[in-house]
């Protein structure tokens, strides 16, 4: 029966997972036949180009340089935006009064674009940790927001009796309130982790700081490199989904600890 049942879960894992190649396939497939079709190497290139680029791209140092910077400074403006969110979200909670005066904050920062938060910070900061705090602007409503909703969400009940038996606030926070606000935080870290990419390499791309993927991308689009442009798209996207898999494995052993 085991072995059964073993048996059943490996053919669902090879399932998914010649699913996930098929579609993969497909779109390389359009890819490339819409490069053949458009037949011009600077308005587009096709996958077998871009993997080229990619190949010459790997060993250069300068590449990996500016991979490494781009990867701290949106790794720490990522982690300072998640946390600062969670907190100030926790704190609103417990003061309703400190939420109705961040309402008309959190909407601003939701609603200004990219682009301005990068050309104030050139004013007030340079061009040195453009990229970090933008990140942190970007990533911190939508935790603080998530992280409130979740909370909100708390059983009532739950909450009732947890008076009654007077539980300390370490036990609500992790029987409670933990469980409650963590399919909203989760949610909100999938978000924040793309959208850390998104506005910290824009960011990179308007503040022209040397040594970043920003900056390589915006050489390759002034000297008409569009297959590096696309290879250096392409790690970008390989960039915003490792740091998914990873702030969403490091959730799942928080919420088991």
């Amino acid at each position: 029966m085991i072995f059964i049942t073993y048996r059943e879960i490996r053919k669902n894992q090879v399932t998914k997972g010649l699913k996930k190649a098929a579609s993969i396939l497909f779109w390389l497939l359009l890819w490339q036949g819409v490069s053949v079709l458009v037949h011009n190497r600077v308005l587009l290139v096709g996958p077998a180009e871009t993997a080229g680029a990619l190949w010459r791209l790997l060993p250069d140092a300068a590449f990996r340089s500016s991979v490494f910077f781009s990867l701290t400074r949106i790794w720490a403006g990522l982690i300072a935006g998640c946390v600062s969110g969670i907190l100030l979200a926790a704190i609103s909670f417990a003061l309703p009064v400190l939420h109705t005066i961040l309402s008309p904050l959190m909407q601003a920062m939701k609603s200004v674009p990219v682009a301005c938060f990068a050309v104030m910070l050139l004013i007030w900061t340079g061009t040195a940790y453009t990229a970090m705090i933008v990140t942190g602007l970007v990533v911190f409503p939508i935790l603080y927001l998530n992280t409130f909703q979740g909370l909100c969400e708390t059983d009532r009940e739950l909450v009732e009796i947890a008076d009654m038996f007077t539980m300390t606030r370490t036990d609500r926070i992790r029987h409670l309130y933990g469980p409650a606000a963590f399919p909203f935080i989760r949610s909100a870290v999938q978000i924040a982790c793309g959208m850390s990419w998104k506005s910290g390499i824009a960011a990179e791309v308007i503040a022209q700081r040397t040594m970043t993927v920003g900056n390589d991308l915006y050489r390759a689009k002034v000297l008409l490199e569009t297959d590096t442009v696309f290879a250096l798209t392409v790690v970008v996207v390989l960039l915003s989904f490792l740091t998914e898999k990873l702030m969403l494995h490091l959730m799942n052993r928080i919420s088991k600890a």
